[in-house]
């Protein structure tokens, strides 16, 4: 009888072991990796901004320095903000 080795955890949350779930744990993950992911630039549109601290984001090719979500530098209510503002 052969032995079936288990997956390993990879990702961000490979660090939390066998603890907090797995939907807890898939979150997480999906949090981490979009958070750590390149945005595009609303000035330039160049695909490099980078989360400075929670919720301040820096475009390394232009410096722009802009406000955003935690982690995202766009959130769905600040899309729609936007588009209200442009209409009116």
């Amino acid at each position: 009888m052969t032995r079936r080795r288990r997956a390993k955890k990879l990702g961000p949350a490979g660090g939390l072991g066998a603890r907090y779930g797995v939907r807890a744990r898939r979150r997480y993950s999906e949090i981490l990796t979009e958070l750590r992911r390149r945005h595009r630039c609303p000035s330039c549109n160049s695909r490099s901004v980078q989360r400075e601290s929670v919720g301040i984001w820096l475009c390394t090719k232009c410096g722009l320095r802009f406000t955003g979500g935690a982690y995202q530098p766009r959130t769905k209510l600040g899309i729609t903000a936007e588009r209200s503002a442009r209409s009116s």
